[in-house]
């Protein structure tokens, strides 16, 4: 491998997700439902802001059925006409995919990808399953479908603890959520690129990549928007030293990481903990992540250079 290597990657799921996440209807007055499509309408110039003002490319995962609005069809083409890559994250955001028979998994893998055929006018090579839930069925799926890598498998027991909390406390005032808790088995995977066998978590001969979402070395703490954005300036620089001796550095986002409260996401802010934090102050922590990892930290052995998903899957050296 040619030097150490960097991502960012961004989930484009729009505003009705979050809802259906947290068991809230969606509201229907006319100021909350413009703001049903912030991601693409306004969160999507921010990511592009962002990326220019970092001198980085980014992976856009995008939904297929979003992609019937020429607003956001249009959008999202933009970002791809820039350098971007426009990658496929299913086509109906399915939490429960992984679990569906293998025809019904296929069939959604596939209108997604064609939906970003449609709008970009590129195929798709990746692959990110809906909350970071992935079966042998589902990498059965990706295989057959010949894509190049799969970015969805998230080790980390912090996160996995943290979520399984956050249904259950959901559960007990009486709201459901749509997100599912993924097997355990997740937390025995590896937390490098690797090739998947069957099972998933085990390394194998798949002909396609997985690039795992980021942890931490040791305790395999989540380096995800959220964490960075809610540690802030200093600690997003402590998190990116902490992956500093690292080959590869996937950092995920969502839109919602580039969206304020005050963008119409009022009915949001009392549950989704990053509309708890101002913009900025997120911007800054995610700007200082970005620059932290490109110096190389503290005896890093020197900054990574940022690429796509894509180009970072074919890159020689990264899978071990």
């Amino acid at each position: 491998m040619r030097g150490r290597l960097a991502a960012v990657s961004v989930d484009l799921d729009e505003i009705p997700n979050y809802f259906a996440i947290h068991g809230l209807a969606v509201p229907e007055r006319s100021g909350a439902a413009a703001a049903l499509h912030a991601v693409y309408d306004v969160a999507l110039p921010r990511i592009a802001a962002f990326a220019a003002s970092h001198g980085i490319p980014v992976t856009l995962f995008a939904i297929g059925q979003d992609l019937a609005r020429p607003e956001s069809a249009a959008a999202l083409r933009a970002l791809s006409d820039a350098g971007h890559a426009v990658e496929n994250h299913s086509y109906w955001h399915r939490y429960d995919l992984s679990r569906l028979p293998r025809a019904a998994i296929a069939e959604d893998v596939l209108l997604g990808a064609e939906a970003i055929v449609e709008a970009v006018g590129r195929r798709p090579t990746g692959f990110r399953a809906p909350g970071y839930t992935v079966s042998d069925a589902l990498f059965d799926a990706l295989e057959a479908v010949g894509v190049a890598f799969d970015s969805s498998v998230f080790p980390s027991p912090p996160y996995y603890a943290a979520k399984a909390l956050a249904m259950g406390v959901q559960r007990v005032k009486g709201r459901g959520s749509a997100a599912i808790l993924d097997t355990p088995r997740v937390l025995a995977a590896p937390r490098r690129p690797y090739r998947p066998g069957r099972p998933w978590y085990l390394r194998g001969g798949r002909r396609f990549v997985e690039l795992p979402i980021q942890v931490t070395p040791g305790p395999r703490l989540p380096v995800i928007g959220t964490s960075v954005a809610l540690a802030g300036a200093a600690g997003a620089r402590l998190l990116a030293r902490a992956c500093a001796g690292e080959g590869f550095v996937n950092l995920e986002l969502h839109g919602m990481d580039f969206l304020d409260r005050s963008d119409g996401l009022e009915a949001l802010a009392p549950v989704q903990p990053e509309l708890r934090v101002a913009l900025g102050r997120r911007m800054e922590a995610l700007g200082a992540f970005v620059e932290e990892i490109a110096r190389g930290g503290r005896g890093g052995g020197g900054g990574a250079r940022f690429v796509r998903l894509d180009e970072a899957s074919r890159e020689r050296g990264l899978v071990a």
